[in-house]
């Protein structure tokens, strides 16, 4: 007799630095760029084909025979091609569906290079030791990576936990192989924790409504238009930045229009790079901590519903209405940005999910004027950034603005102001107009 485990089949992504030779790195950049191209002509040949005569089929048989002809592209793997054609094939239905805008070129420069390792047995994972593992890699060999996760390969693999495949992509600072992995959860208990309101700012960048509040470490200050842009960055690093921002600049003004960008420049520019992704990485790994804490302790944390696209839309105006406070305003943006909230919010949404918790929105508008303590909204009460005296006079409440504003939160939550949250991946109202209609495809 046997028993079915109770649990719910989930995917998530697991990424690691990759330590490769220059021989490597040349391979694997030969096949990102094979992958890119055999992209732009299946597009091509796609849009250039009549309706009638599309077909997944027909576009299988043109990748094989141009792998044929073509040296250059039989450089990537036959596997990796056939998920060059899966995705842009999903692409398309994402369009057809409006949960995405219909797929299009993807330039030398600005596309990020990838390759796709679709089948999970052809990477024989093997670790080596505590700090490093290995994997094959198709056409490139026996690659090292980072161990910084516990993976199910060899006899901790099974049916229910196991890697079914692996995508390699290149950022600034470097190639990484990102490893999808399949596992079997158990279904969790509903979360025993306490209810918490949430309001994200820029001065404290999370404040609970319990009192509590997670901050970068550094004193907080103001957003202006001198606003720290490298907040994530130390000292020297921060210097080093602005030296390459001055260099950057003195080579760029020596260059024609049309002219190709020198080799100096775009070493510069990949240092630049380098830095902004150290300091991206940084607040990540910031934002899964504090996440990962708050989701182990409450059960149900309540968020405002921001319009964030909104919030950081320019003060610049028109020539005719010049807007008002411009720096300060590209500054506010400019913080709001680094803040990512909207990172933060999707965390807090599967981490609350796998340990039985809830993430609930609420209308935003007036949570930071109205006082938590009487409840009135009176002219004034918020005196700054970080100060909330209540003007009531029968009230009197002083706290710190944020604070504040999560009480507000909260309450929202308690008598049942809760925004219905749209299903994930729904692209917005303007992507939808411009879907065709299910006859003309």
């Amino acid at each position: 007799m046997t028993t079915e485990r109770a649990g719910e089949r989930r995917q998530f992504g697991h990424r690691a630095r990759l330590a490769l030779t220059p021989a490597q790195v040349r391979g694997i950049d030969d096949q990102a760029h094979a992958a890119r191209t055999m992209w732009n002509l299946l597009h091509d040949w796609w849009t250039m084909l009549p309706k009638d005569k599309r077909s997944l089929a027909a576009a299988d048989a043109a990748i094989r025979q141009a792998r044929k002809d073509l040296d250059w592209l039989a450089v990537l793997p036959a596997q990796a091609a056939q998920a060059v054609l899966k995705t842009y094939f999903q692409a398309w239905k994402n369009c057809w569906d409006s949960r995405a805008y219909a797929p299009n070129f993807k330039s030398r420069i600005r596309c990020v290079m990838s390759v796709d390792i679709p089948q999970g047995r052809d990477l024989n994972i093997v670790r080596v030791h505590r700090r490093w593992g290995m994997a094959t890699i198709p056409k490139v060999g026996r690659v090292r990576f980072r161990w910084t996760k516990d993976l199910p390969v060899g006899k901790r693999a099974n049916k229910e936990n196991r890697i079914t495949g692996a995508r390699l992509v290149k950022d600034a600072l470097g190639w990484h192989i990102g490893f999808r992995v399949q596992t079997l959860e158990p279904t969790p208990e509903p979360h025993q924790g306490t209810e918490v309101g949430i309001d994200a700012g820029v001065n404290l960048p999370l404040a609970l409504s319990d009192g509590n509040h997670f901050d970068h470490g550094r004193p907080a200050r103001l957003p202006d238009a001198t606003a720290d842009r490298d907040k994530w960055l130390n000292a020297d690093e921060k210097a080093k930045l602005l030296r390459l921002e001055q260099r950057a600049a003195h080579r760029k003004s020596f260059r024609k229009p049309g002219e190709r960008t020198s080799n100096r420049l775009r070493r510069t520019y990949d240092q630049i790079r380098q830095l902004r992704a150290t300091a991206t990485r940084r607040a990540v790994d910031w934002q899964h901590k504090t996440t990962t804490e708050i989701a182990d302790q409450y059960g149900t944390v309540v968020v405002e519903q921001l319009t964030i696209t909104n919030m950081v839309k320019s003060a610049r105006g028109t020539v005719a209405e010049p807007g008002k406070n411009v720096a300060q305003k590209a500054g506010l943006n400019r913080s709001i940005a680094q803040e990512a909230w909207g990172r933060t919010v999707t965390m807090l949404t599967y981490k609350l999910a796998r340990r039985g918790g809830t993430l609930v929105k609420v209308p935003a508008p007036g949570t930071s004027l109205r006082c938590s303590a009487c409840g009135f909204t009176t002219p004034g009460s918020r005196e700054d950034q970080a100060t909330f005296v209540c003007k009531n006079t029968d009230c009197g409440f002083e706290a710190h603005a944020d604070w504040n504003a999560a009480r507000n939160i909260l309450h929202l939550y308690r008598i049942g102001h809760v925004v219905a949250v749209p299903a994930a991946g729904r692209c917005s109202r303007q992507a939808r107009k411009r879907v065709k209609p299910a006859t003309a495809r």
